[in-house]
């Protein structure tokens, strides 16, 4: 298991994986848009990170950098395929992607977090997500 930059070559495996997260899919997303949203984030430089299974990709990290928040990275996608959860992988994608933001001046990494979720709080040391209602 590896972990790499993403490129060109992994955006279709990437947006394989986004198609067929059950909860990506209550967000309505496709193959086809994940494809595009992805593809515009290399363009973009964002940081995505690609974990590798030999050739095959079974999980992602997506983050944004930015200057709001005093210089944060914001999370925008954390997924390991369901074949590859509670070992770790998921850990070790934000780990990497918090090294690869500092090296381009973040200070922070920020992430949302659904209450159905709430475990990956629990496990990035953070506070429990709070409603917003």
């Amino acid at each position: 298991m590896r972990i790499v930059r993403a490129a060109a070559q992994h955006v279709v495996p990437m947006a394989r994986l986004m198609a067929a997260s059950p909860l990506l899919r209550r967000y309505r997303v496709t193959e086809r848009g994940a494809k595009a949203n992805l593809a515009a984030a290399l363009r973009e430089r964002d940081i995505v990170l690609a974990a590798l299974d030999g050739d095959g990709v079974v999980g992602l990290a997506w983050l944004v950098p930015t200057r709001a928040l005093d210089r944060a990275a914001y999370l925008r996608l954390l997924l390991v395929a369901q074949t590859h959860q509670s070992r770790g992988l998921g850990a070790a994608l934000l780990a990497r992607g918090e090294r690869e933001s500092r090296t381009l001046g973040c200070r922070h990494v920020v992430m949302l977090v659904t209450r159905t979720n709430a475990r990956v709080a629990a496990r990035a040391a953070v506070r429990p997500p709070s409603s917003l209602e």
